[in-house]
């Protein structure tokens, strides 16, 4: 794997350290780990504010929970 120097303030390193301790990961492992985590949260964020574009709209939102219904597995989950 090849690696890059990348620049944060010490407040940043020295959080990504302690981080770092408190879990045995090395600073390049938690460094991705908290990309992955950020990269996560912003998809959920812009899939909530798409269900929220969707829900302004009341037809909109029945047609797509209609075709959710019709696409779901009955798996006999909830």
């Amino acid at each position: 794997m090849s690696t890059t120097t990348i620049r944060v303030d010490t407040d940043t390193h020295a959080r990504l350290v302690e981080l770092s301790r408190a879990t045995g990961a090395s600073l390049v492992d938690t460094v991705r780990e908290a990309a992955e985590a950020l990269r996560r949260i912003r998809f959920a964020d812009q899939v909530g504010a798409e269900l929220a574009e969707l829900q302004r709209d009341p037809q909109t939102w029945d047609a797509y929970l209609a075709e959710a219904e019709a696409t779901s597995v009955n798996d006999g989950i909830g």
